[in-house]
């Protein structure tokens, strides 16, 4: 039952009785009013969900008395109920925020109907998502524990992305904590799917998805732009769900080709997997080829400032007479210089730029208790790139991509996962600092917690020193040492890290847009 309250104001109100009587049946609260000027006095006195306003009445147009309405009680539902169908009233009635129009005569079902939509709509579309999700989750369920391939696991991420996002818009606590759960089954069983399978990507002859090192060759060196440049944007940390709430913004100036998604080396870190991108090598094959650029974890200095002469070394290797111009955008200073300088490339076949600020807020959570509180947990973080991304030098510069008549692409290095619960490890001093990958000699650990490589060549991985291995965190456990362990396992709980195995961090979108 429902305790909406309903003001309807009308001139010949005596003759809607009818519809006030069967309104009433169905447990809405209406109280009348005949002109405008009753209606504004009554709406200073008292409030009301919505009001059915008649635009023509005697005295006070009803569109005068929408604006004085409207100044006093902004967020007031008003139901425009007019005899006319002159455009430029609509527009007016529009202009002024109205929730539905209605045009004369009504049926009681036409106004029941706004109602619904108007006053229950967030009531019932919870509803009905919840019921939907739970005729999903047997089938996801299945899906999970019948997933062979890299595809499946694809598909499985992508329907759980789906629901999440639904659920947000539902506000249903209890299906959102089942879905969560059912992410974290999910999660599981890829950490044993990896475990089982990531090595044998690398062997000869093998199914196996694009990866961090063939994604340039495979996806973006021969679907280059024929009628203008190509932009690739590399958005560090952009998640599937985060795009997802990035991508309207987006279409609002290009239209989606295709997406694809494809897998991230391990580790899922930036010093990685982005070097990996760019130099079309994987890291060992890096740290051989090029030992004055290739720099190890525990080695001085930035991990990632040599990705414009990895770029040129793939493309010569090759053979790609590509001409490329690469920018690295670290803030928002940065950003708003590209946007006012980047027609300057438009005859340039490839312009890349890689987007920081997605990974500087997913440390800065570490770090900020500002950013911690407003990134609480997945629902908060994808709000929160939404709030940035529509007020970010970023879209200014799609903007600007669209008026160059850019192909527009769209990925990023690796993903990002929320952690919640820690797991010992033990290292000497040469051990790395990431919380999702150690790498390091003599590590102790609980072996069935991590997936360990102890033999780092096999996954084209370099070794610190002749006895290095490495292990990778799974699902939503971050690695701890015993020194402080439970200081530092409450501070760095509910935090967004990266280098581990899940499906956040290692499946990861690739899109193609054209121009409007």
């Amino acid at each position: 039952m429902n305790n909406f309250k309903l003001l309807w104001v009308d001139d010949e109100i005596d003759l809607l009785k009818p519809h006030i009587l069967f309104l009433q049946k169905k447990h809405y609260e209406i109280e009348t009013c005949q002109s405008g000027a009753e209606a504004i006095e009554t709406i200073k006195e008292k409030d009301f969900d919505l009001m059915f306003l008649d635009e023509n009445m005697p005295g006070i147009s009803g569109l005068e008395t929408l604006s004085q309405i409207k100044n006093l009680k902004p967020d007031i539902k008003v139901v425009m109920v007019t005899k006319s169908e002159e455009e430029y009233i609509m527009e007016e009635a529009i202009g002024n925020k109205i929730a539905d129009y209605l045009i004369k005569p009504v049926n009681p079902n036409q106004l029941l109907l706004s109602l619904k939509k108007n006053l229950d709509h967030d009531k019932l579309v919870s509803e009905k998502t919840s019921s939907q999700y739970r005729q999903a989750f047997m089938q996801i369920g299945d899906d999970i524990s019948q997933a062979t391939t890299y595809e499946d696991w694809v598909n499985i991420y992508k329907k759980i992305i789906h629901w999440e996002l639904e659920l947000d818009q539902a506000d249903d606590e209890g299906m959102s904590q089942i879905l969560d759960n059912q992410k974290e089954e999910a999660n599981n069983s890829f950490f044993k799917f990896i475990s089982n399978n990531y090595i044998n990507w690398f062997k000869q002859g093998q199914n196996k998805p694009v990866l961090s090192h063939t994604l340039l060759n495979n996806k973006v060196f021969n679907d280059l732009n024929e009628d203008g440049p190509t932009m690739l944007v590399v958005v560090d940390n952009l998640r599937f769900d985060q795009l997802r709430m990035i991508e309207p913004k987006i279409k609002e100036f290009y239209q989606k080709e295709q997406e694809t998604a494809y897998y991230s080396i391990l580790p899922t870190a930036t010093q990685y997997a982005r070097n990996a991108m760019f130099s079309g090598l994987m890291p060992l094959d890096m740290q051989k080829l090029f030992p004055d650029l290739w720099l190890n974890d525990t080695d001085e200095g930035g991990k990632n400032q040599y990705e414009a002469k990895f770029l040129a070394q793939q493309l010569k290797r090759l053979g790609k007479p590509i001409d490329f111009s690469y920018y690295k955008i670290t803030d928002q200073d940065h950003g708003r210089k590209l946007v006012e300088t980047v027609h300057q490339e438009k005859q340039r076949d490839l312009i890349v730029v890689v987007y920081n600020f997605v990974d500087m807020l997913s440390h800065a959570k570490t770090d900020m208790k500002v950013i911690k509180e407003l990134a609480a947990d997945d629902r908060s973080y994808r709000s929160l790139t939404a709030s940035w991304f529509n007020n970010s030098p970023l879209l200014n510069l799609i903007r600007e991509a669209q008026n160059m008549n850019c192909k527009l692409m769209i990925t990023t290095d690796h993903g990002t996962i929320n952690v919640k619960q820690p797991t010992q490890v033990k290292g000497d001093r040469e051990t790395s600092l990431n919380l999702r990958y150690k790498t390091g000699k003599s590590l102790s650990y609980n072996k069935k917690e991590v997936m360990a490589i102890k033999n780092p060549s096999e996954a084209h991985l370099p070794s610190i020193n002749m006895s290095s291995s490495y292990i990778f965190a799974r699902n939503d456990q971050f690695l701890a040492y015993p020194n402080n362990y439970n200081y530092y396992a409450n501070y760095y709980k509910d935090t967004y890290q990266h280098g581990g195995i899940s499906m956040e961090e290692m499946i990861i979108p690739f899109c193609v847009y054209n121009p409007k």
